[in-house]
């Protein structure tokens, strides 16, 4: 057994041994000895014979075992690692990865302390208050007629009477658009998705924060850009930088989230909105704002779309302030681009979900979305609070209107330990992976406060997460202390 210092201790501490697996390969018809290798592997770890922080054989041992070349393995466990069922780590060997991910996400309202205390996701809180609203609207919609939002299919745009109200419900946010310039969406995200495939093509480059949402990343691989993260302030992107990568030439975009980014909840301020809006003016540069968080932000901040309205879109949605399930979005977007937007917004969803919107147009109309989204303010104020007493020193950056805080890694865990580590105490966070599209982010992990989680199960989730920062890797884990 190979021995391994520990900085901690004077005595040497063992890492584990590779697990005694011989797999019997089924025979090939026409696939690869490497694809079948692979099958294997996945199979063994889901039906449980090979389990969480198992070392596995080595490459040279196995291919020696089974009969193949080393590259063989090699290339097969490098694809169970891009799967996620297994992690290598350097100068420890490769060792079986815990599924947090499949566990967190059979989980999305936490009723006991016996489930998953979920962190991992980006969501509204969810009260009582919350299922009262969604009742009454659902049985007010099913006792009135419903043909105005149940039968049209056209406009594909929206339909008058959302667009109108999503207008006034936009003047709130600074942003002063014609009817003509609004789509009604289904969320955010799809919102991002039809502004970007407005303007980029293949190959363009799109400017972010170099830790953004993992949608961005997402649509970079769907529509093909290529996305290049720029550093940061606690303001959100360096308009140095931001400029620097411009005059560079090539840069056809910039997608930004100035208000509490995800994962960081930094909030730009007027005057950065300002340099942002003058230097994509100056270059020609496409501006994305997405703005799903902004209505939790009463400051008078100025909209960069509203600055720079030939080259800007602006995204909103009542998904993150209002009601999670209320999945309708505000896409503006500029004055030459409303038929294209709407021809792609057909051809991908035909239109925005009608009866989700005369939801929305109804609680905008009635004051009950405003009125939620001081609840959600409320409640983040609250449960920041509550993060800042249990974690202290460990946030890294948040604000007292974020749905999610972003946490420094102490130096003797990895991320991949760390959230295994919790993992297993049934609390399931997110690591910086997913958010990186560019360097400087000095790694991390995000905690959501947001969903169906009250003050006790909140409480204990952070009171875990603090004792894990606190406690020292366990022995399988201190390859990676350094």
């Amino acid at each position: 057994m190979r021995q391994q210092s520990n900085p901690f201790s004077r005595e040497p501490i063992s890492v584990a041994k590779p697990v005694a697996w011989r797999p019997q390969l089924a025979k090939q018809k026409g696939g690869t000895k490497q694809a079948a290798l692979t099958e294997r592997i996945l199979a063994d770890i889901d039906a449980g014979v090979l389990k969480p922080m198992d070392r596995m054989p080595t490459h040279r041992d196995l291919a020696r075992d089974l009969g193949l070349s080393v590259q063989t393995v090699s290339l097969s466990y490098k694809e169970a690692e891009r799967l996620g069922y297994l992690s290598g780590e350097i100068g420890r060997g490769t060792f079986v990865k815990a599924r947090v991910t499949d566990r967190a996400g059979r989980m999305m309202l936490d009723h006991s302390t016996n489930e998953v205390l979920d962190l991992s996701i980006i969501r509204g809180v969810y009260l009582d208050v919350h299922e009262s609203a969604s009742r009454d609207v659902l049985r007010e919609l099913s006792e009135g007629d419903n043909a105005s939002f149940m039968r049209p299919c056209r406009p594909i745009a929206g339909l008058d009477r959302h667009r109108e109200t999503a207008r006034n419900w936009l003047r709130t946010l600074n942003v002063d658009a014609a009817v003509e310039r609004i789509l009604i969406t289904n969320g955010a995200a799809h919102g991002i998705f039809l502004a970007l495939s407005c303007i980029v093509r293949p190959g363009d480059v799109v400017l972010c924060e170099n830790l953004t949402d993992h949608g961005i990343i997402g649509l970079s691989n769907v529509l093909g850009f290529a996305l290049k993260g720029l550093p940061t302030d606690d303001e959100g992107i360096l308009p140095e930088a931001l400029a620097a990568a411009c005059a560079g030439g090539g840069v056809r975009a910039l997608v930004l989230i100035p208000t509490l980014n995800n994962p960081t909840s930094h909030v730009a301020g007027a005057e950065r909105r300002r340099e942002i809006a003058a230097i994509a003016e100056q270059y020609g540069v496409f501006v994305v704002e997405d703005e799903v968080y902004r209505p939790m932000i009463e400051e008078d901040l100025p909209s960069i779309c509203d600055m720079i309205p030939d080259l800007g879109f602006f995204v909103t949605s009542f998904t993150k302030t209002v009601l999670t399930g209320l999945r309708v979005g505000y896409l503006v977007v500029p004055r030459s681009y409303s038929i294209r937007a709407a021809s792609i917004l057909r051809v991908t969803s035909w239109s925005g979900t009608y009866l989700a919107g005369e939801i929305a147009t109804r609680w905008v109309e009635n004051g009950m979305a405003q009125n939620l989204v001081r609840i959600q303010r409320e409640e983040a104020r609250k449960r920041q609070q509550v993060a800042a007493d249990i974690l202290g020193d460990h946030i890294a950056s948040s604000h007292p209107l974020s749905l999610c805080a972003w946490l420094k890694l102490p130096p003797h865990w990895t991320e991949e330990s760390l959230i295994r580590s919790l993992a297993n105490q049934n609390v399931a966070v997110t690591p910086s992976e997913p958010f990186i599209a560019g360097p400087g982010h000095g790694g991390g992990i995000r905690i959501c406060l947001g969903g169906r989680l009250n003050e006790v199960s909140l409480v204990k989730a952070l009171t875990t997460v603090r004792q894990a920062f606190e406690q020292l890797p366990p022995v399988y884990d201190i390859g990676s202390i350094g």
